[in-house]
């Protein structure tokens, strides 16, 4: 089980390490600091949908591959859903109470095309914006934190998104598109996700990279299908942190 998987890392993890919250069902949600300790910072957050819980280990390789500059991991977001995809759900998405985590942020909240107030495997908001533990956590550890960017992994479909509401920082996106040799793009008709969170509320650069080509199946098994993905945030570090230096 991925969840058992990222645990045992986390305990073996030799640099600094905190657990950011627990799941609705109680399960730790890790994160890991790779690179420099003082400075600027980014967040970098995986397995937020369950059904994408091969990013997780896409996250154990971006920590083994290091960084430019400091920055927390969180391979595994959803914990509760990840099991749920692992052993009975192959295809659900939400948490381990039936909300998507990726609509319960506070941005836009509930006017998504898709969006639905009904609990289930994908779509559902929640009651209110912020209503899982999950998301609590992950609102609370970036307001601690504080970083100039945050980045989410998910699958699939080989695209990298970068704008909402009309704030965004195209430059990120262009690095990220470099390295992983996927198109940037601008997308309608998603709200109250962490990246959309972080451009609206935060005004912080954000970006979703969709792992993995479009023609794959979820739930995707073998991480060599996110192959383009593995150096990506060792190059977007090393770049943007350039970029960053020199800006106050």
């Amino acid at each position: 089980m991925v969840y058992d998987d990222i645990k045992t890392f986390y305990q073996s993890y030799k640099q600094r390490k905190c657990v950011i919250g627990h799941s609705f069902y109680g399960r730790e949600i890790y994160a890991m600091h790779v690179g420099e300790h003082t400075g600027k910072q980014f967040i970098s957050v995986y397995a937020v949908h369950a059904r994408e819980w091969v990013t997780s280990y896409l996250a154990l390789k971006h920590i083994k591959l290091g960084c430019s500059f400091g920055g927390w991991v969180i391979p595994l977001l959803n914990p509760d859903g990840a099991i749920i995809s692992q052993t009975s759900k192959p295809l659900w998405k939400a948490n381990g109470r039936g909300v998507d985590l990726n609509c319960n942020f506070d941005a836009d909240w509930g006017l998504g095309k898709l969006n639905v107030k009904r609990r289930g495997a994908e779509n559902c908001i929640g009651d209110y914006p912020f209503s899982e533990p999950e998301t609590i956590a992950l609102k609370n550890f970036t307001l601690k934190i504080n970083p100039v960017v945050t980045l989410s992994w998910h699958t699939k479909g080989e695209e990298i998104y970068w704008l909402f509401s009309g704030r965004g920082d195209i430059k990120g996106a262009k690095i990220l598109s470099t390295a992983t040799g996927y198109p940037h793009k601008i997308i309608y008709g998603s709200a109250g996700g962490y990246k959309d969170w972080c451009l609206q509320k935060l005004q912080i650069p954000s970006y979703t990279v969709e792992c993995g080509s479009d023609k794959l199946k979820h739930p995707i098994k073998k991480l060599y299908k996110l192959k383009k993905c593995y150096n990506a945030l060792k190059i977007f570090t090393l770049e943007y942190g350039k970029m960053k230096k020199y800006e106050k």
